[in-house]
């Protein structure tokens, strides 16, 4: 069977017609498919960053074709036989199959909103329903902390006392933490002002890893914590991450490490 010229032309487009459009561009004989603009796309418009456009998919056609002809001049030059490079690659290689790994497996093992929720109740039990406006003093030694209360019974103002504070931080402004709840204090710490009265001090110098402290509670109030919704993104990133982190630590029990 043969073609006269002009059928030849038609039947050569019908065939190339499909396969142009695969890629959104050839360089210097190297096909940039169009499922890569396709991948880009989806992930800009995932993240929120602009809609899909025209205007986008130009400007990613021509970043493409761009890294394409940097990437065959670097081929030219050698690059890639550069034990740099190669490292480079392998550490880009390792990253890339590592986040995919874990993609799947949060993907497999979903935070669910009653795991959400008790780890907000927890956090709500730690934290309490109050507020404490705290200030402190510390001091090297228990005699030293245990001077300072004396001083402070015998009317001595607790704001010009921290002065001398060891926690230059807060010296200079009497020694104010401001408002905080117990949790966010070390546990011996906070244990020791919660059972304080507004105006109240220590009546003993408390140890912590960073000296002795002396404590005053300068005022109580009703603890301002985020709802349930409000807390809810923050919560589930943690208790993702903290997924995340077992399923590695398990593979790293299991493996063969010599």
């Amino acid at each position: 069977m043969t073609f006269k010229p002009a059928k030849l032309l038609i039947a050569l487009l019908v065939v190339a017609v499909p396969a142009f459009a695969q890629n959104v561009a050839v360089v210097n004989g190297k096909a940039i498919p169009t499922s890569r603009v396709d991948a880009i796309v989806k992930q800009v418009v995932a993240q929120g960053q602009q809609p899909d456009s025209p205007q986008l998919r130009d400007m990613i056609k021509k970043d493409l074709i761009s890294r394409e002809v940097l990437m065959q001049e670097s081929d030219k030059q050698g690059y890639a036989k550069s034990a740099d490079v190669k490292t480079a690659i392998e550490n880009a290689r390792q990253a890339i199959m590592i986040n995919a790994l874990l993609a799947e497996y949060v993907k497999k093992n979903p935070v669910t909103d009653a795991e959400i929720k008790a780890e907000y109740d927890k956090a709500v039990a730690a934290n309490g329903d109050k507020e404490y406006h705290v200030r402190h003093i510390l001091l090297g030694t228990e005699a030293e902390a245990n001077d300072v209360i004396a001083k402070i019974k015998a009317g001595a103002k607790f704001e010009d006392l921290a002065k001398q504070s060891k926690d230059t931080g807060s010296a200079a402004n009497g020694g104010d933490l401001d408002w905080a709840v117990p949790a966010s204090f070390p546990p011996v710490f906070s244990q020791a002002f919660v059972t304080l009265q507004k105006g109240q001090v220590t009546e003993k110098p408390v140890q912590t890893p960073n000296g002795w402290h002396v404590i005053k509670v300068d005022d109580i109030r009703q603890a301002k914590l985020p709802t349930l919704e409000e807390a809810k993104q923050q919560i589930g990133e943690g208790l993702v991450q903290r997924k995340v982190q077992a399923y590695q630590e398990e593979l790293v029990k299991k493996a063969k490490v010599q």
